[in-house]
């Protein structure tokens, strides 16, 4: 999760709040005392760009239960180092602080966004940026990789996600038992979904659908790739008698998801856990959307 804002006293208090029983694990450039001493720190570097409105950084890292034993402070520190050096946070304010009050290992990074020279640190694609990085982490140092939107906590969730991931449940039921785009939008119709399509210029060649459903619309392929236009209308195409193959079609594709307590502070270098060999990036992942994006930009400024 990524936020930016403007009140460095609201950020500091939220992470450093005793009820959280958060630790201080890591820090840099600051007075570490308390919630005024830390403000103060931050709003002296900020003013050196006031032009900047949004200065304050806040970033939380969650990792899974099932990794709950090996991750302690100093290994979780060492990980959000590195996350910030790929994510190009470096020569800057910052202090790192772990939480105990949810039942998943998690971290909160506050950093100044103007860093040590007056310079502002860009936001360019972060969050593209940041979903690469921790498969990257997730998968360098052998974390557990969740397994897909069938395990998101929907209870925890708050709009319009919690709408989003209601729609992803009731597509992967209805897609794979109906026989046909009639069936489909009838069976939606009916748990109260909305279905449009989108078209190509002003002719009839369907380029895209959308869900609606309590206020909230969705592109088919922003719920979930399997839910696009085009493989929606492979798996309805797919022979009702082949039930094992339309669930082939229709399935899940597993994406990665967004507490032993310990005081060390991070010290030492990087290495703690053994990294796994770097695998191949795989094909859509936002890299490749982005490298599409750079060649495309590129054959422009050659023609």
């Amino acid at each position: 999760k990524i936020v930016k804002g403007s009140g460095f006293r609201e950020v500091t208090g939220y992470i450093i709040d005793s009820k959280k029983n958060a630790r201080i694990i890591a820090h840099a450039g600051l007075f570490i005392e308390d919630v005024a001493t830390i403000t103060k720190s931050f709003e002296a570097q900020a003013g050196m760009n006031p032009k900047v409105s949004r200065p304050v950084g806040h970033i939380a890292l969650g990792f899974s239960k099932e990794d709950e034993s090996r991750l302690t402070s100093r290994i979780m520190a060492e990980i959000a180092l590195e996350y910030m050096e790929w994510m190009g946070i470096r020569n800057t304010q910052f202090f790192i602080a772990r939480h105990f009050d949810k039942e998943h290992p998690h971290i909160h990074i506050a950093y100044n966004r103007i860093d040590n020279d007056g310079r502002t640190i860009s936001d360019k694609n972060e969050r593209l940026r940041s979903a690469r990085i921790c498969k990257e982490l997730t998968l360098k140092y052998g974390l557990h990789m969740a397994k897909g939107k069938d395990h998101v906590k929907t209870e925890r969730l708050r709009e319009p996600d919690k709408t989003k991931y209601a729609l992803y449940s009731l597509l992967k039921t209805e897609v794979g038992k109906a026989g046909n785009w009639k069936e489909l939008i009838a069976g939606l119709s009916e748990k109260g979904v909305d279905v449009r399509f989108k078209y190509k210029g002003n002719s009839d060649e369907v380029q895209g659908v959308v869900f609606i459903m309590n206020g909230y619309s969705f592109s088919g392929s922003k719920i979930d790739r399997q839910f696009s236009y085009s493989k929606i209308d492979a798996a309805l195409k797919t022979p009702p008698h082949s039930e094992t193959q339309r669930q082939l079609v229709v399935q899940s594709e597993p994406i990665w998801q967004q507490e032993s307590h310990g005081n060390e502070l991070y010290s030492g270098s990087l290495g703690l856990l053994t990294p796994n060999p770097q695998p191949e990036q795989p094909e859509g992942y936002p890299d490749d959307y982005l490298r599409k994006k750079k060649k495309k930009k590129q054959r422009k400024i050659r023609w």
